[in-house]
């Protein structure tokens, strides 16, 4: 039992009802002076991992989320106004797995060219930005994923990416995985509710514009 049952029941009720994760420092400014903050999340840690909802740790943050084996209980079937296309779903993994990347290694990697659509879907979403410019002719923008795509994957840094074996033994590994100029393989993510993999071939975007092959 802890010894600090007041504060825990503080964090705990700050978690309910955030709108999102929250980091340490913005619990403990709640918090009595000398509250040891680590401990108080670890213990409503091992409170709630076996309970319907569960205290997990995402972009170094704190929130609550629904235990992942009822995840199916709460699963909604919405009209969704824009997917994501194959073409998007690609352009996300290899920045997720090889940022700080440039559109045109994006593009090496894939085999084709990237319209601009592709890459302001992703932006409009929250789940990449620009980091700087390669030191290189052109100064080409460099791109990254963001906190928000972490939280959205349930991922508490880039580290827990899911390696090749692990995407491949999930079924999530397309048959054929790509390759490009770079000698990288590039690992197909299920972008969970928000994508449609589409297997036509068809790499047209949201903006109407396609993916053409690079001659």
């Amino acid at each position: 039992m802890t010894r600090d049952p007041q504060s825990l029941r503080i964090i705990e009720a700050l978690l309910f009802a955030a709108a999102g994760p929250l980091d340490e420092a913005s619990l403990a400014e709640q918090l009595p002076d000398g509250a040891d903050i680590a401990a108080l999340l670890s213990e409503l840690e091992v409170t709630y991992a076996g309970r319907g909802v569960n205290l997990l740790r995402v972009s170094n943050r704190w929130t609550m989320r629904t235990a992942e084996d009822l995840s199916y209980l709460l699963r909604r079937h919405v009209d969704v106004s824009r997917r994501l296309s194959r073409a998007a779903i690609e352009t996300l993994s290899i920045i997720a797995y090889h940022q700080p990347v440039t559109r045109a290694e994006i593009e090496e990697i894939r085999g084709v060219s990237t319209s601009r659509g592709t890459l302001d879907i992703l932006l409009e979403a929250g789940w990449i930005k620009p980091r700087g410019r390669r030191k290189t002719p052109g100064r080409p923008a460099t791109w990254v994923t963001t906190p928000a795509f972490l939280e959205h994957f349930s991922l508490d840094s880039l580290d827990d990416l899911p390696g090749v074996s692990d995407l491949r033994a999930a079924g999530l590994l397309d048959a054929a995985p790509l390759t490009g100029g770079l000698g990288l393989e590039l690992p197909l993510m299920a972008a969970a509710d928000d994508a449609e993999d589409a297997d036509d071939g068809n790499d047209e975007d949201e903006t109407g514009e396609d993916d053409q092959p690079e001659g």
